[in-house]
């Protein structure tokens, strides 16, 4: 669950100077009788589909009426719902929607961790552990950099696994890893070797009682 703070992400975006705020209720996205909904074949055999049971169901018919209604020029997605960034891009590619999808980079805090607002339901000392998840995707760059200087060709995905999943465990408060996926870059399916295309190295994790997600984009 993601805490609701509308009035404060409205003064954030007042300061920074937006003219407007699309916010309709529940209601008003689903009427009464709603029987249609957009859902991509292969996203729920990702390994955050396989966490999040038909998530991504409900995220391809959102955001398919949202650029229905709006019918923006471009829009704005952050990298950290790596899933997400795939499916929408797709969901624009097969059903001809004429919008510019910009993925923009995570934006991280000064010590690495990924911002989100369930960041906000962590307690002080989780919040101060937290950072162990960017560390580790970090040691699966430094592991993959490391095996291209010395002249290989490709990466096994399970070193890479391996080692993000030894430094996730070195942390005691973190109390499950639900997953440490390496996947291409464009389909989000998993893949065995890593060559010059590069991969996506994404996880989920449960810091307490925080379900944590992050991602690193690793090129040859």
């Amino acid at each position: 669950k993601y805490p609701k703070q509308l009035e404060s992400d409205v003064d954030l975006l007042t300061e920074i100077g937006v003219d407007h705020v699309f916010s309709p209720s529940c209601d008003m996205m689903y009427r009464k009788n709603h029987a249609t909904f957009v859902d991509p074949m292969g996203f729920d055999q990702t390994r955050e589909g396989i966490a999040r049971p038909n998530h991504f169901r409900g995220v391809a018919t959102v955001v398919t009426k949202l650029f229905n209604i709006i019918q923006p020029t471009n829009a704005y997605f952050g990298q950290k719902d790596a899933v997400q960034c795939a499916l929408i891009r797709r969901i624009v590619d097969d059903l001809n929607i004429d919008v510019n999808v910009q993925i923009m980079d995570t934006v991280r805090e000064p010590d690495g961790l990924a911002m989100s607002s369930r960041n906000a339901y962590l307690t002080p000392d989780e919040r101060d552990k937290a950072p162990v998840v960017y560390r580790a995707l970090c040691a699966a760059g430094e592991l993959f950099e490391s095996r291209f200087a010395r002249g290989l060709e490709e990466v096994d995905a399970s070193d890479l696994q391996e080692v993000v999943e030894s430094l996730l465990q070195t942390e005691h408060l973190i109390r499950e890893v639900q997953y440490v996926a390496v996947d291409d870059l464009k389909t989000m399916q998993p893949i065995r070797k890593v060559g010059s295309n590069g991969c996506i190295v994404s996880l989920a994790c449960m810091l307490g009682s925080v379900r944590l997600i992050d991602n690193i984009v690793l090129r040859g």
